[in-house]
């Protein structure tokens, strides 16, 4: 198996509701929209599917619920300390929920949380290390 990632799958409870934030609030441009799921591609091979959760439920089976968050964080790296803040602005703008300002990290970056309309948490990170300057455009 190649050592890549081609899509990353959200099941989300209100489908309109990811459109209005993802497409409406920030700006992203849909390549698919059909029925229950809405593609985005986020990198040169990387697509972001949300998925209406009842139909990614009777597909790949029940998702889990209950009270905390779900384990994963989706990232978006930035190249300085002020488009952290700048996209969380425009992420606060979009109607994200705000989990958290930009701060420092032990670790010698910056990043900030918000979340999507079905509560999934998003980084918006620099990273000052070459890592972080490889996944820049």
């Amino acid at each position: 198996m190649d050592q890549r990632l081609s899509f990353v799958t959200i099941a989300v409870p209100d489908l309109a509701a990811a459109r209005a934030f993802y497409v409406d609030g920030l700006g992203w441009h849909a390549d698919v929209e059909v029925g229950d799921v809405i593609m985005i591609r986020v990198a040169d091979r990387v697509v972001l599917s949300l998925w209406e959760q009842a139909s990614f439920e009777s597909e790949v089976g029940p998702v889990r619920t209950g009270p905390g968050l779900v384990p994963v964080t989706l990232a978006h790296n930035v190249a300085s300390r002020s488009e952290v803040d700048l996209v969380l602005q425009d992420a606060r703008v979009a109607g994200a929920s705000e989990v958290g300002q930009g701060a420092s990290r032990e670790w010698g970056g910056y990043t900030g949380y918000f979340a999507d309309p079905a509560g999934i948490r998003w980084e918006v990170a620099f990273n000052p290390g070459q890592i972080g300057a490889s996944v820049l455009p």
